[in-house]
Formats: structure tokens, sequence, C-alpha cells
């Protein structure tokens, strides 16, 4: 039955984009409500019966950990978050989720910390409680905590047994000298090494973020007609907090910087070119030019990644990186090189597609294309409620409303080969170009 409705909603969508251009690529009805103390509440239904999808969207990620030696805190509270409170402990949690046949999770990213299920709709309020009880009653001891600490630790030290996060965790460290992107959402290595003594920054932690000014309750699927009653219900006597971070600004670069790391295991060589560009945006398109630029010149489609993975096999992965941001960020190409000696080669293939991107204008047939796919790319993903639900929950985080899916669609659907140009010479520039090289050394040198 999902099938079925799923591609009905897609092949009327694309009949729209077909006779009206103006056709919202978001085609459900939805409302935005802030309650008085400052939460905000989004529902959105959908076509699926039956189903809900709960979304609570916290807008505190690792851009939120501005003071020295404290990075880490928004993933560790991720964690702490299911340690549960006095009225639900851990097990009666676990068990009125499993009663419900819920499925739940959560993650933890740069800019925000979600957390998700997917539950039949006649357990709303219940579900609704209980989520309400732990974002305002969280208790643990601080052994629970340094347990906890101790397990993230772990979690640092496998994440970064993997080369392409170490390489991330490289690039931002080299990029960025004063914003907070500099560390990645797990945090600095030293930092988390310390979190099992910092029980109390924890408390104060938490206090500040996980307030009503900072969160979105997303409510989708099938959503009863009582729904935001129910919120105000359980969530309407959290208290407002004050604390407002300063979040600090990245001053330009001003030259361009190189990098090359050691990996401690055997790993094929990963070259990694990267330039500062803006953060996302829907009223302005430069963000949404750099998605197509991603698309047209890096992706699997291109012409590079036919030349270098296809035709030459000197590369068996290559992929573009420009994850939409609140604060500017990073446009990346990532490739990971069979043969160390073309390495050097490799980074200059990239460079001369900038270059081209720079200095000849991108022909119309293919830039459509690319248009196309993206939208064609977003509706096929739209394809269940917990897809709706958590592709809302990113753009909640960015603008605080569906509409703005819409509007960013609508910027794509405005590219020009000229705004590509533009682009490509007002950010891929030298002066803001961050070269990384990772690659095994064994002792003695050689490779």
């Amino acid at each position: 039955m999902r099938r079925v409705l799923s591609c009905v909603l897609l092949l009327m969508l694309l009949a729209g984009c077909a006779e009206e251009p103006e056709t919202k690529i978001f085609p459900y009805p939805y409302e935005v409500t802030d309650i008085e103390n400052g939460l905000r509440v989004v529902t959105v239904e959908t076509a699926y019966p039956e189903v809900v999808a709960l979304h609570i969207v916290v807008n505190v990620g690792s851009r939120n950990e501005v003071e020295p030696g404290r990075t880490g805190f928004a993933h560790l509270f991720e964690h702490m978050m299911f340690r549960g409170t006095e009225k639900f402990p851990p097990e009666r949690w676990e068990a009125i989720m499993q009663d419900a046949g819920a499925e739940t999770n959560a993650y933890t990213s740069d800019d925000r910390t979600v957390y998700h299920a997917v539950f039949s709709k006649e357990d709303l309020e219940a579900i609704l409680e209980l989520e309400a009880d732990r974002f305002q009653n969280l208790k643990y001891s601080e052994e629970v905590f340094r347990t906890e600490t101790r397990a993230v630790l772990g979690e640092y030290n496998k994440n970064f047994a993997n080369p392409m996060r170490k390489l991330d965790e490289i690039v931002r460290k080299t990029a960025f000298t004063e914003h907070t992107y500099r560390h990645t959402t797990m945090g600095f290595v030293e930092d988390v090494e310390n979190m099992p003594e910092m029980y109390d920054y924890g408390l104060k932690f938490f206090d500040r973020y996980y307030r009503p000014e900072y969160t979105t309750v997303c409510i989708v699927g099938d959503v009863p007609d009582d729904a935001l009653a129910l919120v105000k219900k359980y969530w309407g006597d959290w208290e407002r907090g004050s604390y407002q971070p300063e979040i600090p600004v990245e001053p330009p670069q001003g030259e361009a910087k190189t990098v090359d790391e050691s990996f401690h295991t055997p790993t094929l060589p990963i070259v990694s070119v990267s330039y500062h560009a803006p953060a996302y945006d829907d009223e302005a398109n430069d963000s949404a030019v750099l998605d197509v630029i991603s698309y047209y010149a890096f992706s699997e489609n291109s012409d590079l990644y036919k030349k270098l993975v296809v035709e030459e096999q000197k590369v068996d992965a290559m992929y573009p990186a420009y994850y939409d941001h609140r604060d500017p960020y990073l446009f990346s190409v990532v490739a990971r090189v069979k043969e160390q000696k073309d390495s050097e080669y490799v980074r200059d293939q990239i460079l001369a597609t900038v270059e081209q991107l720079q200095n000849e204008l991108v022909p119309i047939e293919p830039l459509e294309d690319v248009k196309s796919h993206l939208r064609y790319g977003f509706a096929v993903g739209m394809n269940s409620t917990p897809a709706i639900a958590g592709t809302l929950a990113h753009f909640i985080n960015m603008r605080g409303s569906p509409e703005t899916i819409n509007k960013r669609y609508a910027l794509y659907e405005s590219v020009t080969p000229d705004d590509v140009q533009r682009v490509a010479k007002q950010v891929l520039v030298e002066s803001e170009r961050t070269i990384a090289t990772l690659r095994h050394a064994p002792e003695g040198g050689a490779e």
C-alpha cells in the first residue's frame, strides 16, 4: 500500500512539474505553531494512514560548544537522554516504547540533536508524555555520567579508526581557526578523555540548551486532531531559558593551506580539496548553486568521475561534500586514490575542473539535467512517513518551517550557467582553499 501511495504522489508531483513550474516540492499540508514558552510545534499530514513519526529537533550541536576544553557535549547528551527520569527510568521508558511497537533512536550533527520515533497514532499521547518528561526531568548520578562518558570515548576511538572520519577531523582543524566547526561532532579527543571529570559542567550544558526555545516538536503522518493540545498539555509548563551562545565568526582564510597526514594503519591515500563556502540559504542562491556544482562536476555522473574512476582507474571512490550548515562551512571534493604516486595527479585534475567551471559556461542541457535530478531525487526519497519526517527535521533545524524546502528547490530551478560561473569564481578560490592528504606511512618512511 505504501509503495502504491508513493508512486501516485511521485506521478502527481512530476506531472505538476511538467504543467506548472511553480508546483511546490513539499506537497503536504502543515501547520507551524509557537506556544507561550517558545516551543515550536510543526504538524504535517501525509498520505500514509495510522502511522505517526515524532521528531524532536533540538538546535544544539557541536556548533554550540563555544568554551575551550568543552567539546563533544552535544553528542554526549544524545547518550545521556536515554538514562531516564524518576518517573520513567530507562527500563520503563524502553518497555513503553516496546509496547507501542515504536522504532526509536537519536543522532547529533554539527547543528542539531534529533530524537525520533515511529509508532501508531493511537500511542501519540503516551509517547509525548514520555518524551516531555525526559526533556524536562532528566536525572542521573555522577557514576552513570562517568560510565556514559567512557562509552563515548570508545565510540570516538572506533569512529576515528575510519580514515575518512580522520580526514574530516584533519580538514576542519586546518581550515577553521575560530568557528566551532573546527571540531567534529565527537569533539577533540583530549576533551572526550577529560569528560568523566566534568559532571558539573554537564549539568550546566543540559540546563542551557534543553529548553523550549531551542526545541521543535515535529509530528508527521496521520496526525490526530488533538495533537497540538497534547503537546501543550505535556510540554507547555517547560520553562524557557535565557542562555545564548556567542558563536565565533570565522575570518577569511586569506591564503591556501595544505596538510599531509599519516594514518596509523594501512589505507589507500585520500585527497581532499576544500573551500570555505556559504551557509544554507533559501533567499540568496549561492549555496544552491554549489549543490548544483557538486552534482554536475564531481558526482558519479560527472565527467571527472568517469575519467578518474571508470576510464583511468586511478581512483576507486570520489564524491563531493557540501552539507547544509547554519553557518558558513566547507565545499569539499574527496578522492581515494589507488596508488600514492597518482595523488598529485588526482589533486590537479580536481583543481583543473574547478578552473574550468570558472572559465567556461556550463552547457544548458546538462545543467537542466542536474536540476531535474535534484528534484526527482527529493521526490523519490519522500516515500514514507519516517522519510518525510527525517527530511523535515533537517530543514526545520535550518529555518524552522517546511516552507524553506519549497524556497530552496525554487532556487535550484533558477540556477543559470552564469550563476555557476559566478559562484565558482567567488567561492572556489585559492585563498580560501585547503588541500589535505591522508596516507599510511609505515615506520621507516617508505610506503
